[in-house]
């Protein structure tokens, strides 16, 4: 199942990353433009860190990445060696957000093929870790995917309604639907979204 290290990395040994763009996803890069450049942004399940490495490069200070496989680290800093390697965090993204020490320390989080690639049963447990993780009035935004739900995965599928109910209280749904900057092969299975994290 794809709830721990091991299954990541085997993935990455083995070249069997079908969900890599080999470069930054145009949607994410626009929402960020939202943000000050000092923002402290977090990107789970960031892969080969496409998209943090875009940041990084056009002046975010304080971007933040996790992925479960060590591999993903390692090509990732190869590409980038002047990023910081402990902003870069391997393993459980879980326990990682269940340390007090994290909690309510980001601006924005920024969501693709994260949530999909979870088994569903733990979708519960995302959207509570995104809670302890953002500030209030923090948002967590980006792109979930719309085919429908099976267990083969990952991915993983998902829908409008699910969406609207799992990002409702304590958050604030702003925005959920079509983005013209959805690449081509994936533009009619996925929806962007913006949830607002309210004060409690």
């Amino acid at each position: 199942m794809p709830d721990h290290a091991e299954y990541w990395e085997a993935r990455y040994q083995e070249a069997q990353t079908g969900w890599d763009l080999n470069g930054p996803t145009p949607a994410l890069q626009a929402a960020a433009e939202a943000f000050p450049k000092d923002a402290r942004i977090l990107i789970p399940g960031c892969g080969l860190g496409w998209d943090g490495e875009a940041l990084h490069r056009r002046g975010y200070t304080e971007v933040y990445l996790s992925d479960w496989a060590p591999s993903a680290k390692t090509q990732f800093l190869e590409r980038v060696p002047d990023f910081s390697p402990d902003r870069f965090i391997t393993g459980d993204f879980f326990s990682w957000a269940a340390d007090e020490a994290v909690h309510g320390q980001f601006d924005c989080i920024l969501e693709c093929t994260f949530y999909c690639a979870i088994p569903p049963v733990m979708r519960v447990n995302y959207a509570r870790a995104m809670e302890r993780l953002l500030r209030p009035g923090g948002q967590l935004l980006g792109l979930l995917f719309t085919f429908p739900l099976t267990e083969q995965g990952p991915p993983f599928g998902g829908s409008v309604e699910e969406y609207q109910a799992r990002f409702s209280a304590p958050f604030q749904l702003d925005q959920l639907g079509p983005n013209p900057l959805s690449i081509a092969s994936r533009a009619e299975k996925e929806v962007f979204f913006c949830a607002t994290l309210q004060p409690s």
